[in-house]
């Protein structure tokens, strides 16, 4: 087992990591940044390196200082969590070839996965559904781009290679509109992500946002932890999550779930990842994969009883899986929340001084938060503040529970977006269970 690594982020992941750690009797160093010095997992970190100054680009994305700060403490890993490094490649890269163990997935597989046009060749090959598409990058032979699109039918979609979190695509529902669309996708791609590749797809109009959870040694075992429901999202940001995902074919199911497995096992995955598919009219259609830990996880933690930041480590340190798929039976269900620091009307960041905290509690809820009285949230960073998780024996039971714990929790002192989550949870649609990514954007009237 690894003796001590550096937890390379900051919040709730942070804490969050570090309690899994000290389950596995493993030393911790939280870097942080000038303005992070006060949050809670430094404090109870066994070691704490500042890293730099409050902007992210001069301490958590700075690659040579979250190395030195393994080099100093004398760590053996770094773990990414989610956000800032965690999906770049040379970021893990560099840290196997500075002599430390990369708590994630190798960097080949990340380059994979991370660039949209190879992941999809990928996962063709290892038998995943995927949307109909271009197969690959648009050229500039725009006759054969209006004959693929032709044969795909419009709607379609174009994307960029390197885009994500919802940038660098643009829909095109006639043969008028696409050749101009394209341009402006690719002119967008080049001045965000230094990368102009764009390729084409179906586009589905009123899909489901799920995706399959996955855990695989790198070294031939693999197993799914089963899927989840984000279809609640705005501006393609999740907002709240559930596991399992409702309302859905059981035989797609439990194909898919299969071919993810499968496609592990194919290209020799490591490490806690994610499968991420637009489900319509009983399909599923692969996205993308997000080769980390999700912000979600704990939803499938619910449901299944498996550590999944335990088992990042475990497997990180050389060690193979233990559980074996027969061993993942589905226990009820679960929601998330994902709090934010931001006005729940115009969705602007509210940081500032939280003057007291209530977290809620009772049987069946979780709270995975840094916040404490005094927590001072800074403006520099992701306004997520808290993830609020219930679990219940179906998925009633555990939305009262919801319904409950929102209305327990108390922030003061600055602006949640609770309000909103205690809508949706008594929406009546969403009671009723399968609404399509795009529901919730047209009940907020964006």
């Amino acid at each position: 087992m690894l003796d001590k690594i550096v937890i390379a982020n900051r919040g709730e992941i942070a804490l969050r990591i570090l309690r899994a750690c000290k389950e596995l009797d493993i030393k911790t160093v939280a870097v942080h940044s000038q303005a992070d010095r006060d949050l809670m997992h430094v404090r109870l970190a066994d070691e704490a390196v500042c890293i730099g100054p409050n902007s992210s680009a001069e301490s958590y994305l700075n690659i040579p200082s979250l190395i030195s700060a393994a080099e100093v403490t004398d760590s053996m890993a770094i773990h990414p969590g989610y956000g800032f490094l965690a999906e770049n490649a040379d970021f893990a890269e560099q840290v196997e070839n500075s002599g430390f163990v990369f708590v994630g997935p190798t960097a080949n597989v990340i380059r994979l996965m991370g660039d949209k046009v190879s992941a999809i060749k990928a996962m063709k090959k290892a038998g995943v559904p995927t949307v109909p598409g271009s197969d690959g990058p648009l050229t500039e032979d725009n006759d054969r781009t209006l004959r693929i699109a032709r044969e795909i039918g419009y709607p379609v979609i174009i994307k960029a290679s390197a885009g994500g979190g919802g940038r660098g695509m643009r829909v095109a529902h006639t043969e008028a509109a696409l050749l101009s669309s394209i341009h402006v996708t690719k002119t967008e791609s080049k001045a965000a992500f230094g990368d102009d590749t764009v390729y084409l797809e179906k586009y589905l109009e009123n899909p489901r946002h799920v995706e399959v959870q996955v855990l695989a040694d790198g070294q031939g075992n693999a197993i799914h932890l089963y899927d989840r429901d984000c279809s609640m999202q705005r501006r393609h940001q999740k907002v709240l999550e559930e596991a399992p995902a409702p309302n859905i074919d059981k035989d797609a199911r439990g194909a898919v779930l299969q071919s993810c497995v499968d496609a592990c096992i194919e290209i020799g995955y490591r490490g806690a990842g994610t499968f991420e598919f637009l489900y319509e009219n009983g399909g599923f259609y692969f996205i993308e994969m997000n080769t980390r830990v999700q912000v979600e996880h704990p939803v499938t933690e619910m449901v299944t009883g498996v550590d999944i930041v335990k088992e990042q480590l475990k497997i990180a340190s050389g060690q193979p899986l233990t559980l074996r798929q027969e061993d993942i039976k589905l226990n009820g269900h679960a929601f998330e929340c994902r709090i934010n620091a931001e006005d729940p009307k115009t969705f602007m960041p509210c940081p500032g001084l939280v003057d007291y905290y209530h977290a809620p509690g009772g049987i069946g809820v979780r709270v995975d938060s840094h916040l404490y009285s005094g927590y001072k949230v800074p403006p520099y960073y992701d306004s997520l503040i808290a993830k609020l998780i219930t679990h219940g024996e179906d998925r009633k039971s555990a939305l009262i529970r919801m319904k409950n714990a929102l209305d327990e929790a108390v922030i003061g002192g600055i602006s949640t977006n609770i309000p909103l989550q205690q809508t949706i949870v008594r929406d009546a649609n969403f009671i009723e269970g399968g609404l399509n990514i795009h529901y919730l954007e047209k009940k907020l009237g964006l």
